[in-house]
């Protein structure tokens, strides 16, 4: 049974049951906590990101839902309409042929509107909302039904949903953080806490040991020009100030630079004033974005909870009687190309945990870094180096896995769109880049433009991978969610190939088993039928920096 349900304003909202008329409803959360507990229907919501988080906190939570903004974002783009509005009322002037209200601008961070704040993209000029929203979710239906794979697509759209549902979860339970564990690192690692605009004292220090290097001159470390131009005083020409071109010179400069930019980046992103904003009452809640990358991989809107440096996690730790479980997938992107290609004999190598080692033992004579970097290169289009002729070598003892990225780069190559295995859509190329890639007769445009087509060719070559990669996470993020309920345990951490889960100490033995079935269960739902090994072993530990 679906429910379609459009939040008002104060608390109020407007709602339809099956067979029934629409109707006013004074408190809704009372009223959809009472649904969910006596049918468990399937909620169909304008946005989970502008409704969930109150019901949340008025102690509402949902099994099941449709958020019609994210399967409009998934639907456009299968259209090849990327960057349309989503919004409820823009999905329903296209069907009217009106013209399409921009989407709203997210809630700015710590901003709590009424438990339910009305006319946020979701009332439609001139209809009933309720009555709008099932019209968008029949016309929905029915492009999802009109697709030549409408099983993969539906259960794209379910799955994004159920990451919406545990995004805004995950936000509200917060991940577990101990302030005064992340201030004693910093403290460690930085120095006492500066004075507003000072440096710490160690980047301070290294600050000095810079300038000396460069003959006493003044510096800015943080300005890449400020690098290049004083190596270029010392008759050393580089391109760019990234550390991976400084290891690569001898001066005395680049050792102090480079633990300059190291804890530099650890000061700006997760500094003190990371610590001031985004933690509270020793929980981290960051704002999920799901969805946020074209590949379907999420985004955060600030917190850079996506990017935790390995110094920081052992400031994540467990509540007292508590556990934190967590597990990553196993090499997960060439174990997605495998299951994508349906190579036979690329399946019997992702047997083992360590594929890299498997593939190493069969190609490439048991150096496993060879091998790393050929499967590398096959997924992201390297050839420099010795990145050629070890992808060469790839291509000859598993050709059809090699082929499907390759024919994923001349797809991009012309110009068309390439789809995950559940059918997510990289985006078209610019009408700007069509004109460069076009023939012209002239030979340094026509050079460049076929750089263009190859530089494009290397993004759809990927995308197919680490979008079909994003959707076997998605899903088993989706499963596992189903999986957890009724149980207090807290799913509270996720990316792309790792879940993290809080749980009473006597719950950890079954969230391992339920996470470990999770990605069973996925696998079979994206890739029905493949041999390939997808492990995800989940290990329980007291603290974050203890996993392995």
């Amino acid at each position: 049974m679906r429910v379609v349900v459009v939040p008002g304003a104060e608390g109020a909202g407007r709602v339809q049951v099956p067979d029934g008329p629409p109707a006013d409803v004074p408190d809704l959360a009372a009223w959809v906590a009472e649904r969910e507990r006596a049918d468990a229907p399937r909620w169909v919501l304008p946005s989970l990101a502008d409704a969930y988080p109150a019901l949340l906190r008025a102690g509402v939570r949902l099994d099941r839902c449709h958020d019609l903004s994210l399967a409009e974002g998934i639907l456009l783009a299968f259209e090849e309409r990327p960057g349309r509005p989503r919004n409820l009322a823009a999905a329903w002037a296209r069907l009217r042929g009106l013209p399409e209200p921009e989407d709203p601008p997210p809630l700015a961070r710590g901003e709590q509107p009424a438990l339910f704040e009305a006319d946020r993209g979701t009332t439609p000029v001139g209809a009933d909302p309720v009555v709008a929203a099932a019209a968008v979710l029949e016309d929905q239906e029915r492009r999802l039904a009109s697709t030549a794979h409408p099983d993969r697509l539906r259960l794209l759209v379910a799955a994004e949903s159920a990451g919406g549902l545990a995004a805004a979860e995950m936000t509200h339970h917060g991940l577990p953080w101990r302030a005064d564990t992340h201030l004693g690192l910093l403290a460690d690692v930085l120095g006492p806490r500066p004075s507003p605009g000072a440096r710490p004292a160690k980047l301070a220090a290294l600050l000095e040991r810079i300038s000396a290097a460069f003959g006493g001159r003044a510096i800015n470390p943080d300005h890449p020009p400020s690098i290049v131009r004083a190596f270029a005083r010392e008759g050393i020409e580089v391109s760019s100030a990234r550390a991976w071109v400084l290891k690569e010179i001898d001066h005395p400069a680049v050792e102090p630079l480079l633990e300059y930019k190291e804890l530099a980046r650890l000061w700006v992103a997760h500094g003190w004033t990371w610590l001031d904003s985004w933690v509270a009452a020793g929980r981290f809640r960051p704002e999920y974005v799901v969805g946020g990358v074209v590949s379907g991989r999420w985004a955060t809107r600030g917190g850079a909870a996506l990017q935790l440096p390995r110094t920081l996690r052992a400031a994540v730790r467990a509540d007292p009687g508590w556990s934190l479980v967590v597990a990553d997938a196993s090499q997960l992107e060439p174990r997605v190309l495998g299951a994508l290609s349906g190579d036979a004999r690329f399946a019997e190598v992702s047997a083992t945990d360590d594929l890299y080692s498997s593939l190493a033992a069969d190609a490439f004579d048991g150096d496993r870094d060879r091998a790393k970097i050929a499967m590398l290169s096959a997924m992201y289009g390297g050839t420099s180096g010795e990145a050629g002729p070890l992808l060469a070598v790839l291509r000859k003892r598993f050709p059809v896995a090699v082929d499907y990225v390759e024919q994923a780069a001349r797809a991009g190559e012309d110009g068309r769109v390439v789809r995950s295995r559940l059918g997510r859509t990289s985006p078209p190329p610019s009408d700007a880049w069509r004109e460069r890639t076009a023939a012209t007769g002239d030979e340094v445009a026509d050079r460049a433009g076929r750089q263009a087509a190859r530089d494009w060719g290397r993004f759809t070559r990927n995308f197919v991978v680490q979008a079909s990669a994003a959707d076997w996470a998605l899903t088993t993020l989706a499963v596992l969610r189903r999986r957890l309920h009724g149980l207090a345990a807290q799913i509270v951490f996720f990316q792309h190939d790792e879940v993290m889960v809080h749980c009473p100490q006597e719950e950890a033995g079954a969230v391992e088993e339920e996470i470990t079935e999770a990605a069973t269960e996925a696998s079979g739902l994206v890739f029905p039928g493949t041999s390939v090994r997808f492990p995800l072993q989940a290990h329980a530990v007291d603290c974050y920096a203890d996993a392995k």
